[in-house]
């Protein structure tokens, strides 16, 4: 009980600290829903085919942009924090005080989890209003809420693990960025991968977990084929992430 009572402590008051910043908190809700627009308005009206079905451009962005929704939330964003507050030096006082390190950092994950959590709902509610989304149901919506949890504590592990080689603050949104906007690229996320794609941008995708992420998403979205591969995977990266985080983490700026 004293463990839920502080980490629910600690999640109240990075909540509020959230919510204290309305520019970056708009924000946050906002990308999601304006890259759905944007792409679907430039890129005009065409039909994607998918394993097992053909959908409309506009219900194939709604699922995508839900997963990029979940990775942004709980990867970029918890990467930025935790290495602005490290140079900071808040993580190092932290560590000073009778909180327990651990339930700071969680706090903060399980603040991004619901995060990510509400911005898939804002945007499937949005995908269903304004382009006739399918809203995932029965079997469909069981395996869309495991892929959800599974990719959310994945890329939380993942964004804790890359804060191990960012060197400081200043580099940090060209590191992180420039780890996962070629990924969002490569894996269908922006741009629908055809068969016409690269043998080696198909190669790149099925290796690391963003595609298996969005396929996961876009089966309980879509009733497209589901495989649970793409959970396992996903997991995999997941717990690498974690075990890198533990090795290489640093709670006190780098010189």
């Amino acid at each position: 009980m004293n463990t839920l009572r502080l980490t629910g402590v600690q999640l109240r008051y990075v909540n509020k600290a959230f919510w204290r910043n309305p520019a970056s908190a708009f924000f946050t809700f906002a990308f999601p829903l304006m890259f759905l627009v944007i792409f679907t308005a430039l890129l005009g009206s065409f039909k994607v085919h998918l394993i097992g079905r053909t959908i409309s451009s506009a219900t194939y962005y709604v699922a995508a942009m839900a997963a990029f929704s979940v990775i942004s939330a709980c990867y970029t964003n918890i990467a930025m924090y935790v290495t602005f507050q490290r140079d900071l030096g808040v993580l190092k006082r932290t560590r000073g005080t009778p909180l327990p390190s651990g339930f700071y950092l969680g706090a903060k994950v399980v603040h991004s989890l619901l995060i990510a959590v509400v911005l898939v709902v804002i945007t499937a509610a949005f995908g269903r209003i304004f382009y006739q989304a399918d809203i995932p149901t029965g079997l469909s919506l069981l395996r869309f809420l495991i892929v959800l949890a599974v990719g959310a504590a994945s890329f939380s592990a993942l964004g804790l693990a890359i804060t191990g080689v960012v060197p400081n603050a200043d580099a940090a949104p060209a590191v992180i960025n420039a780890t996962i906007l070629p990924l969002l690229f490569l894996s269908g996320i922006f741009i629908p991968l055809g068969k016409s794609a690269p043998a080696w941008i198909h190669w790149i995708a099925r290796v690391f977990p963003v595609q298996h992420f969005a396929s996961g998403m876009q089966a309980g979205f879509l009733e497209t084929s589901f495989d649970w591969i793409d959970v396992v995977i996903v997991a995999a990266w997941g717990a690498a992430g974690l075990l890198f985080a533990l090795r290489k983490f640093s709670w006190e700026p780098r010189v």
